[in-house]
């Protein structure tokens, strides 16, 4: 990938990473980790370490709440879970962003 298709990349992650995040926590509370290695895999995230301060972002703004669960065998793990308040952030991203890109997508779409 080239430096200027990395830097629209890395622009794309920016407007939309934090919805794409609560997404996935409507399927149920995830630990962190998990998250961030689901988010790599679909090449959302350039490097774990992003995942963490956005988290620690939708938890102060109410849009995700935590749990500790002890663990047997090692470290406690935080769990993360979307609230009501996340789950209207992500009605409202939707609502405008299948839209917007459906229109994106036409405009850039090579036609034969």
């Amino acid at each position: 990938m080239t430096s200027s298709e990395e830097r629209t990349l890395a622009n794309l992650r920016k407007g939309t990473l934090e919805f794409c995040l609560l997404a996935l926590l409507r399927n149920g509370e995830a630990y962190g980790w998990d998250i961030a290695r689901t988010m790599s895999e679909l090449g959302l995230l350039a490097g774990e370490g992003t995942v963490y301060p956005l988290l620690s972002r939708l938890r102060q703004s109410g849009q995700v709440t935590t749990r500790w669960d002890e663990s047997d065998v090692g470290r406690a793990r935080k769990y993360y879970a979307i609230t009501d308040v996340g789950r209207e952030s992500v009605r409202r991203f939707t609502t405008v962003w299948e839209p917007f890109s459906a229109s994106v997508s036409s405009i850039v779409k090579e036609k034969p």
